[in-house]
């Protein structure tokens, strides 16, 4: 792995996707201009809707992985063009697209290289349902399950890649293997994320001994919704580079390869698995 300025954005995404994409400009323009190589969106970062059902109306079908083609999909053409803005390459958080499921979208990030072509893409896989405390949720309601395990690469680095509720499966990560840095959007509640956020994206550094880039959503929305925050970038002994604990803004921490191969030949714990 080559040394990279990794960046994760914090948002606290709105009702009205124009605002958002405005905001998401901003702040990949300012981790750009800190030298950012790598620039990673959270969850929902072009709409937060008052309900599940909104973002149905903003489902974009999947258009051509060329800058050009991109013309007629709003969200993909902003991302597109963001990412040969600003020289960096840029993974897209999620966007809603069209799913073959009437009434659901698939929860997709998209990642764009430095000159706007679409190099990857991962629709979310595992569904987040949770209920208690006076809230409820469930994704499948207005989300159709991805069935493939992303297989990503940038710059020469492999990467694993989930969304949000993903971050509760390891196994999901494992069957990534290998991989040198993991990226995880997100819009965790605040009720869950206070609880398990920081633990599960330490444990999934450490036990894969990579880097974890995590990009949140970090405030209240205009639903109610409250979310958690704490972006961060943590490096392979499970050490966190940086955090931003609530509103909009920007982490940023070089990823280090000497530190990353330090980790694994003083402990070589994925030499040692028995299951793969």
């Amino acid at each position: 792995m080559q040394n990279i300025r990794a960046a994760a954005v914090q948002m606290i995404s709105s009702t009205d996707p124009d605002a958002n994409i405005d905001t998401m400009k901003r702040l990949v323009r300012q981790a750009a201009e800190q030298g950012a190589d790598w620039v990673l969106l959270p969850e929902y970062w072009s709409l937060m809707g008052r309900k599940d059902t909104d973002k149905l109306a903003f489902a974009e079908p999947l258009v051509g992985s060329s800058l050009g083609e991109t013309r007629y999909a709003r969200f993909q053409t902003t991302l597109s063009e963001t990412a040969a803005e600003c020289g960096v390459v840029l993974f897209g958080g999620t966007i809603p697209l069209q799913s073959p499921d009437a009434g659901k979208v698939m929860n997709t990030m998209l990642v764009y290289d430095r000159d706007g072509t679409q190099i990857g893409l991962y629709h979310k896989m595992h569904l987040f349902g949770f209920s208690g405390l006076g809230e409820r949720y469930a994704e499948a309601d207005t989300i159709s399950a991805g069935g493939d395990v992303p297989k990503l690469a940038a710059d020469g680095v492999p990467l694993a890649a989930g969304v949000c509720y993903d971050l509760r499966f390891p196994e999901f990560f494992r069957a990534q293997q290998p991989f040198d840095v993991l990226l995880l959007p997100a819009a965790f509640t605040y009720t869950t994320g206070k609880a398990h956020w920081e633990l599960l994206l330490r444990a999934r550094a450490v036990e894969n001994q990579c880097y974890v880039i995590a990009s949140a959503q970090g405030g209240e929305h205009e639903s109610g919704r409250r979310t958690f925050g704490h972006s961060m970038i943590i490096d392979p002994w499970g050490e966190i580079l940086d955090v931003l604990p609530e509103g909009e803004g920007t982490v940023i921490a070089d990823l280090d390869a000497a530190r990353m191969q330090s980790v694994r030949t003083r402990l070589p714990a994925l030499q040692h698995r028995l299951l793969k």
